[in-house]
């Protein structure tokens, strides 16, 4: 079992490449982020090959005003395609796996032809360079009023859309506010599954705690062949060196 640090939450107030750096002291083995554009990718690349971890994924820009995204504003195609192709060139430049195109708010039918055309669009222009883009349904609790906010949806566009390199970022915190039923969802939706994420439901805590038994779904995922990093999204209560004991204690036989 492999667990990738989300340097969004983990170390959100270190400078990007040392949040690398504390991650790979913290033993985990692979990394990703939100919103690395300020930071040079040229830094960023330093810190990953001095310490051997792979990026998994980053965000598309998520828009002005805390719009969450982009790609699905019937209208706004322009920037979200521009968002895109700067996620992109930041991906390739620092050899990251997947880039995660942020939806927005927005419903409607204009909203889901926007949706479709920007990520054929990314599907189109990553594929050369083997980046998956991922797709991620958020909770309404969270995130009221966000496009993408189911997996049922998430697999529709996935499939009518048809791209080898578009896949569904399973986030275990969302996927159980939003319908629950985790070990058989995983199992239904292994093959579209990209990426996985957890947290503690319903605080987004560490993994040890809440209403979510991730010991059992860390065996499920194992037992089902996920071969992926496990992203730890979640936000600890106090220093992030302090919140680590899960990765022992859950995976423990």
């Amino acid at each position: 079992m492999r667990f990738s640090a989300n340097l969004g939450l983990l170390w959100s107030g270190l400078p990007l490449p040392e949040a690398i750096r504390a991650a790979h002291a913290h033993g985990f083995a692979a990394v990703e982020c939100h919103w690395p554009f300020d930071t040079p990718a040229e830094d960023t690349a330093r810190a990953l090959r001095e310490t051997g971890l792979p990026m998994i994924s980053l965000n598309t820009d998520p828009g002005r005003d805390g719009e969450f995204g982009l790609a699905a504003l019937s209208g706004r195609e322009a920037e979200a395609r521009a968002a895109i192709d700067q996620a992109l060139d930041y991906a390739r430049a620092i050899g990251a796996e997947a880039v995660h195109v942020m939806a927005g708010y927005a419903r409607g039918e204009a909203a889901h032809e926007a949706f479709v055309a920007n990520l054929s669009h990314a599907c189109r222009a990553a594929d050369s360079d083997g980046i998956a883009v991922l797709i991620e349904p958020l909770n309404p609790h969270d995130v009221p009023g966000y496009f993408l906010n189911s997996t049922a949806q998430a697999v529709s566009i996935i499939s009518q859309i048809g791209a080898r390199n578009l896949r569904l970022m399973f986030d275990c915190y969302h996927v159980q506010q939003i319908e629950g039923d985790l070990t058989r969802r995983l199992a239904a939706l292994m093959p579209v599954i990209g990426h996985v994420q957890f947290a503690a439901v319903p605080d987004r805590g560490p993994p040890d705690e809440g209403e979510v038994s991730y010991r059992h779904i860390f065996a499920t995922l194992a037992r089902l062949g996920y071969d992926g990093a496990l992203g730890a999204e979640y936000r600890p209560p106090g220093r992030t060196e302090d919140s680590l004991n899960w990765m022992k204690t859950l995976t423990a036989a």
